[in-house]
């Protein structure tokens, strides 16, 4: 059984979490990122799978609907939007801790034997298969996933750091920024000891659950680490968010994330594909259908039904759903949120390490 957790992630994207959460941000053309949780768990046959939501989740019920994308609008198991239940008065969780409380119907109903807990915020392929063979063949309490990473980003500094000793069993969970062994918001242990960690940190008055029993572990729990060398994104900041869609252009990039044996699902919306008027000059770009494009359009991401007028440039920019960019307007390094009209001959120009952002519905 899955649980995507959202509770303890910031609105840290700006403009763009104005009116959603993080998770319900549009990310590569056409999708979000909660398709990517959602989609390994697709792929490794998870058939529970609750989403824990506090805040600006109208945009994510929108998009998520019954799981259908993701086969999981079932008549038993499939997708639960849950967000929390304040009406015990005798309840004494807080955090992501009451949530699990207050949804442990969820637990108790699931025939899984074992819980995969991730994020939203790091996009992954992992094989849930290949983690939970691993984490049974280690004998651990619980296995964390960890990346490792060449060179440290900005976006980095935020993440937990994992020590290792020679047999790949967990000493230490910290923040030291020196640390390369980045982990990445997902662990995976058995569900009888993972409800009775959340009793016994609710008993003691914390309130989250990685943080109170897994990484300061009073339990003495056994941790394993699995690493995860595939394809991995940190989208916590507005230039981590430019920087990361902007790389999905390098074909490679763009391979490992999008790979068909784990493909990645997402809502369907049917429209027609994009035309290309005479006179368009589009290059290393990524158009999603339902566009219009008389301009030129210049290493940039392009959502579904976009307008680019005849004489309008997009330079290195994320120009999301609806979005028109009248005739002779220039972009460039900028993001525009939805439904965005960037009037006739206007020129907007952002920094290629801190571009300019607009919130949806404006016009300029």
């Amino acid at each position: 059984m899955g649980v995507i957790n959202l509770d303890h992630e910031l609105d840290q994207l700006n403009e763009l979490t104005y009116f959603r959460a993080g998770a319900a941000v549009p990310f590569a053309g056409r999708y979000r990122l909660i398709d990517f949780a959602l989609s390994n768990m697709m792929s490794a046959g998870v058939q529970d799978i609750a989403l824990f939501v506090r805040r600006k989740y109208r945009s994510l019920l929108d998009h998520l609907g019954e799981g259908g994308p993701w086969d999981l609008n079932r008549k038993r198991g499939g997708l639960f939007i849950l967000p929390p239940d304040w009406n015990d008065p005798t309840d004494i969780s807080s955090g992501d801790l009451q949530h699990m409380h207050n949804n442990r119907d969820f637990f108790a109903r699931s025939t899984g034997e074992y819980v995969v807990h991730s994020g939203s915020q790091h996009l992954s392929k992992v094989d849930f298969c290949e983690l939970a063979e691993y984490h049974k063949a280690s004998g651990a309490d619980v296995t964390v996933v960890y990346k490792h990473v060449d060179e440290l980003a900005p976006e980095h500094d935020p993440c937990f750091r994992v020590d290792l000793d020679a047999d790949g069993s967990v000493t230490g969970i910290h923040h030291e920024k020196g640390n390369h062994n980045l982990y990445i918001e997902l662990f995976i242990m058995e569900k009888n000891l993972f409800l009775q960690q959340m009793e016994y940190c609710i008993a003691h008055g914390d309130s989250y659950f990685f943080r109170d029993a897994i990484l300061k572990n009073p339990s003495g729990l056994t941790i394993a680490a699995y690493e995860y060398k595939g394809y991995h994104a940190v989208i916590n900041s507005i230039e981590s968010y430019y920087k990361n869609s902007l790389e999905l252009l390098e074909p490679e990039k763009y391979k490992q994330l999008f790979s068909p044996d784990m493909p990645v699902h997402t809502k369907i919306k049917y429209e027609a594909p994009t035309k290309y008027l005479e006179g368009a000059k589009v290059s290393n770009s990524l158009v999603a259908n339902g566009c219009r494009i008389a301009g030129e359009v210049d290493g940039s991401v392009l959502f579904r039904g976009v307008k680019v007028e005849k004489g309008a440039k997009v330079i290195n920019s994320i120009i999301m759903q609806k979005c028109v960019i009248e005739a002779g307007a220039i972009v460039e390094n900028v993001i525009l949120d939805k439904d965005v009209q960037l009037t006739a001959n206007r020129t907007l120009v952002g920094d290629s390490r801190r571009p300019f952002v607009i919130a949806k519905r404006s016009t300029l």
